[in-house]
């Protein structure tokens, strides 16, 4: 703030990306961060993409709700309520330019904007809406995944992986700093679930236990998430009670500065790439219509009887245009429908060319006489 009121560069608002399982408590951990920053008097900019949430525990800025009408969209459409989200979230993205907008406007009261996603996951996280909305705020500002995940379901070692292949698949879809916040803390600590992805060992205790098909699958996929643990950002928080809170933000201004550090010169290449491509492809049309004017001048010239028609280009076609030859091309041939030969100069000698010259003239001025 004291940056913008000096006249310097104002900071770009981090955003940030709530998803998670159904149930896993993303709207009421967006709930507590609000509640959180706005305690610290930095109030965040609050959207929510759920267009089916019934009631929202928090004031949105945005509320995808106010645009789209999820039930109309399924009655219209005759879809079910997982096609009626996808759909009404493929129609909010294509106004979120709009909100793009409006965060610029609000980059100067909020520090963060804070996006609530639908509780069905895959529909944010595989549809293309998601995607052009997450490139869309990531290719403008700095941006951050944080997926929420049920510490209490995840006791069970299958269940775990299966959350942690899940967070891995998204980290590579989103190609975002990411965080792992196991909320819930309140009714199991998350302790066992850090031991598991950094003990290697422990986890495979556990996974003893379990004598199904699907476990001897968890321990050969456990090998292969050991690199994604190596660099995932893990924090405890707990949505009903706030404890944790201090925690995810030290975690989230990390997740910035790897942002800054890796993401941010990427996605400033691909915008470049980007322009260039267009700018390249703007060159091409623009040839081509040069291209094709061309031809309608050679064209033109020819008819005109030009005997270098070729050399002149679309400049010279619009510049010939209205010239005095040209007028007098246009007045002959308009001549024509009345007067069906050409005049000579030896021809108005003649005492037949003076009487029909006589009889043109009383032509023309019973028409104007009948016009008036």
């Amino acid at each position: 703030m004291a940056a913008a009121a000096a006249g310097g560069p104002v900071a770009a608002p981090v955003c940030v990306l709530v998803l998670g399982m159904a149930g896993s408590g993303k709207t009421t951990f967006v709930q507590r961060l609000a509640a959180q920053l706005h305690a610290q008097r930095c109030p965040p900019y609050l959207i929510n993409l759920d267009p089916a949430v019934r009631d929202l525990p928090f004031p949105a800025n945005i509320d995808i709700r106010d645009t789209v009408k999820y039930k109309e969209v399924m009655k219209q459409y005759g879809l079910g309520p997982n096609g009626g989200i996808v759909t009404s979230l493929n129609l909010f993205a294509t106004r979120f330019d709009q909100v793009m907008k409006f965060i610029e406007k609000r980059q100067n009261a909020s520090k963060y904007v804070i996006i609530d996603t639908p509780g069905q996951i895959e529909v944010f996280t595989w549809s293309a809406s998601g995607t052009i909305i997450t490139e869309a705020l990531a290719s403008s500002f700095p941006s951050v995944v944080v997926y929420v995940m049920d510490t209490s379901r995840s006791t069970n070692p299958v269940t775990f992986m299966s959350n942690m292949l899940y967070a891995c698949s998204i980290l590579y879809k989103t190609k975002l700093p990411f965080i792992v916040a196991m909320n819930k803390t309140d009714i199991i600590d998350h302790s066992f679930a850090v031991e598991w992805m950094q003990d290697f060992e422990t986890f495979q205790d556990a996974l003893n236990q379990e004598t199904s098909y699907v476990s001897n699958l968890t321990r050969s996929m456990s090998l292969v998430l050991d690199e994604f643990y190596s660099s995932l950002k893990v924090v405890g928080v707990s949505a009903v009670l706030g404890t944790g809170l201090d925690d995810f933000f030290v975690q989230l201004s990390k997740a910035v500065d790897e942002y800054e550090r890796e993401y941010r010169p990427e996605y400033e290449r691909l915008r470049k790439t980007l322009e260039e491509a267009q700018n390249k492809q703007k060159k091409e049309q623009l040839e081509h219509l040069w291209k094709d004017m061309g031809s309608v001048c050679v064209q033109g010239n020819t008819l005109a009887g030009s005997d270098d028609a070729s050399a002149m280009g679309p400049s010279e076609l619009i510049l010939t245009r209205g010239t005095l030859d040209d007028e007098e091309e246009e007045e002959r041939e308009s001549d024509t429908d009345d007067i069906d030969h050409e005049v000579t100069e030896e021809s108005r000698e003649e005492p037949a060319f003076r009487n029909f010259m006589q009889e043109t003239r009383m032509k023309y001025q019973r028409r104007s006489n009948l016009n008036q």
